[in-house]
């Protein structure tokens, strides 16, 4: 026992009691194998879940540096049901594995008897498997790698999958090292990755993903197919590559819905993948188009649920995810486990910006009073219309004004959900806007004059949180957003991470109608910069507006 920040509780939930001198350590060992729950103020609260100790298992963490950490920090004795769920929970990795035989067929094996008889009679599993050797393995349909890795998984037995990847067409890629070099974090990225097979990258935004996702392709010369966002996003993979890669621009192609270009490396949107016509997926023949070697889910927090599905038919193909959040609000991270893989590399926020990689940041949570004509009108209102009302409420309005003049000569991004919430920005500032609307090359205009400082305020949409390098915005203000979406919560404050030129400071604000559901999904949405250990200062929009 001792006097540590946390208390672990039987139940697998953990607190974290904020004003310890220990908690920001206790919070970035926690991270690794935990989630955080809910952080109000003083008290933090994470849960030990099964897939958490799973990705963590992956990224080389036994269940011995779990347990130490628990016990290093925590004020009371480990409850015994709780050090026994770690040890057996993260046993289960790799109790079962998927191989090849000496012939090339895929065999799932078990040291554990017992095991292997349990999930092949259990009922979604049975028909992936075609029949029991003698030698006790079983043969996996040719077609049914990733299915059944998804099946293991929801039953509790995620299997170790090393059968191996195709090598693809070999093509040579190399990186262009001459004025910079990969960070020690990407390098050890790349190294986890490889090392794994394939899997996920967590790193923040600014820390450099696309700099890891080029060190793969330089290590795996390989044909690749890069799965992007969005077409701006794409265009900025193509730079990036043409600028720190021995690729030419002969060698990248553009799929998307403008282009429809095959190289040996090609960048397609999510959204032409997706894409269906009389019911069908029109541009399915790309996954097949070349013998890939090497497929890169950019944001692949944002996966699109079809692409799942495609995903489940790629296993021979080596993949790596990329983003700066696991946490998918659809729900579905064990897919991304077993399907992309389990998480090979995770470096804490704080913990790249202490190295001075990303820039620091300072967050704010603006509350704002509605008016008593205002708040009758949500009182009244259907609950599926409080958000909206809520979160367009007209008093934003004069505070993001306020905002805007206390940082005058600084690149601001506004931001905000509804079109027409939008519009009247755009227009009570002088500000352009940029929605899902504004076409591809009119979106690249307005980034390029927002980056060169000709257009200092610039309102957006969601369109604008993915993928999009604005290295000198450093003030950000958040008018509305999807519900209490916490990955749209890292991606927001990661428009602002990248280390300034200017040596300014990043500050992001979040206005928010108090006692109303957008107070509630706002502290939902903090959650996951609390994880990061981000803190938010609650201002009084009337100190604001006043100044």
């Amino acid at each position: 026992m001792s006097d540590g920040p946390l208390i672990v509780q039987s139940d697998r939930t953990v607190l974290l009691e904020v004003a310890h001198p220990a908690a920001e350590d206790a919070r970035h060992d926690l991270a690794i194998f935990a989630e955080l729950e809910r952080a109000p103020e003083h008290i933090h609260t994470y849960r030990i879940t099964r897939l958490g100790l799973w990705n963590a298992r992956a990224a080389g963490h036994q269940a011995s540096d779990m347990l130490g950490t628990l016990e290093r920090y925590s004020k009371f004795p480990i409850p015994q049901t709780v050090a026994v769920d770690v040890e057996e929970t993260v046993a289960r990795y790799g109790r079962l594995v998927i191989e090849r035989d000496d012939e090339g067929v895929l065999v799932l094996r078990s040291s554990d008897e017992a095991v292997l008889r349990e999930v092949s009679g259990a009922k979604r599993i049975a028909p992936l498997l075609l029949e029991h050797r003698a030698d006790g393995a079983y043969v996996i349909a040719a077609w049914a790698r990733g299915h059944l890795k998804q099946e293991l998984v929801k039953l509790g037995w995620p299997a170790d999958d090393l059968a191996g990847y195709s090598p693809g067409t070999p093509h040579e890629i190399a990186l262009d090292e001459t004025d910079w070099h990969l960070r020690d974090y990407q390098a050890k990225a790349v190294e986890n990755f490889f090392e794994g097979g394939s899997g996920v990258v967590v790193l923040p935004c600014g820390a450099g993903k696309t700099l890891v996702g080029a060190g793969a392709m330089a290590t795996a010369k390989t044909t690749t197919l890069i799965l992007v966002t969005n077409t701006v996003s794409a265009r900025q993979w193509r730079d990036e590559l043409l600028r720190r890669t021995s690729l030419t621009a002969d060698e990248i192609g553009e799929y998307s819905g403008q282009v429809k270009e095959i190289k040996p490396v090609t960048i397609a949107t999510y959204q032409i993948l997706t894409a269906k016509r009389k019911g069908e997926y029109a541009h399915l023949s790309l996954l097949d188009a070349l013998d890939w070697g090497l497929i890169v889910y950019d944001e692949v927090h944002l996966l699109p649920a079809p692409v799942f599905k495609l995903t489940a038919e790629l296993q021979a193909r080596r993949r790596l995810g990329l983003t700066a959040t696991l946490v998918r609000e659809d729900g579905r991270e064990g897919d991304v486990f077993s399907l992309i893989g389990p998480k090979r590399f995770d470096a804490p926020w704080k913990e790249i910006e202490s190295q001075g990689f990303i820039s620091p940041a300072a967050c704010y949570e603006v509350r704002i009073d509605l008016p008593a004509s205002d708040r009758l009108s949500y009182a009244a209102a259907p609950d599926d219309e409080r958000y909206r009302l809520a979160a367009t409420a007209p008093a934003k309005l004069d505070v993001v004004r306020a905002l805007v003049k206390r940082h005058a000569g600084e690149r601001i991004l506004v931001i905000g959900q509804y079109l027409d919430q939008i519009d009247e920005l755009a227009d009570a500032l002088d500000a352009p806007s940029l929605t899902g609307s504004t076409s591809v090359d009119e979106r690249e205009r307005l980034y390029q004059e927002f980056r060169d400082g000709t257009t200092p305020v610039l309102v957006v949409s969601k369109v604008a949180n993915f993928s999009v390098d604005l290295p000198e915005a450093t003030v950000a203000v958040q008018v509305s957003g999807s519900f209490g979406s916490r990955q749209e919560e890292a991606q927001r404050l990661g428009r602002l991470l990248r280390p300034k030129e200017s040596g300014l400071s990043a500050n992001f604000y979040t206005l928010v109608a108090r006692d109303t559901v957008d107070q509630d999904f706002a502290q939902n949405r903090q959650r996951f910069l609390a994880e990061q250990g981000y803190s938010y200062t609650i201002v009084d929009s009337g100190e604001l507006v006043a100044a």
